[in-house]
């Protein structure tokens, strides 16, 4: 009988959880199982998941196909390392000092991960404070530079005092204006009457030489 290994979904919508169980290949996806030999959950931090070893190993050795899903599960837990060990023909005790050293890479490599992991945490951080900072500096002497309410109300134009002073000056100069008008009037109508007197007088002096005429027409 061909089987398979693989993960069977029984998580509801947005949640899912696996199983991992041992199935008939012929069968349907939601086919009754073999047997269930470890469980999945992705959407927990740490990605947790439980593995049967013995019985996996059980099912490979009986021609049990794991599907992708699986075997990464199974490289994770170590079990992939040892089935290799298994069909090179290494005894227990050459197998149990392999995994040894497996587990203690294991742990390295984890170790590096998690150090590279806060390495990039650090510079992102560092990266994004100067950012800001850049940012900051940037923006401060556009602050500067902008004139304030006071500044803008003096170049926009004069003040109010300023206004009602100009105002007043002007109407002196109207005031003053219109006085010299009336002084330069009073002349100009003067000026008729001393013409009028000097052609009576005129006249007078015809008059006084017609009859000093007649006069001297009679004697």
């Amino acid at each position: 009988m061909a089987t398979k290994i693989r993960l069977k979904r029984i998580g509801r919508r947005n949640r899912p959880f696996y199983r991992l169980i041992v199935i008939d290949s012929r069968k349907q996806r939601d086919g009754a199982a073999i047997e269930e030999v470890g469980w999945y959950n992705p959407i927990d931090v740490n990605h947790s998941y439980d593995l049967k070893g013995d019985r996996i190993l059980h099912w490979l050795s009986e021609g049990a196909i794991p599907s992708d899903a699986v075997h990464k599960l199974m490289k994770r837990e170590g079990l992939a390392h040892r089935w290799h060990l298994m069909q090179q023909g290494m005894d227990e005790a050459g197998i149990e000092k392999e995994m040894k050293k497996w587990e203690l890479n294991r742990k390295a490599v984890l170790e590096a991960r998690a150090a590279e992991k806060e390495t990039k945490k650090a510079k992102a951080g560092k990266e994004k404070a100067a950012a800001k900072a850049e940012a900051e500096v940037a923006d401060a002497p556009t602050k500067e530079s902008e004139p304030s309410t006071t500044d803008k109300l003096t170049e926009s134009g004069p003040s109010e005092d300023e206004a009602e002073a100009s105002s007043d000056d002007v109407t002196k100069k109207d005031d003053e204006s219109q006085d010299e008008g009336e002084e330069s009037d009073t002349p100009a109508d003067d000026s008729p009457d001393k013409e009028n007197t000097a052609a009576e007088e005129s006249d007078s002096e015809d008059t006084a030489e017609v009859d000093e005429d007649d006069q001297s027409e009679e004697e």
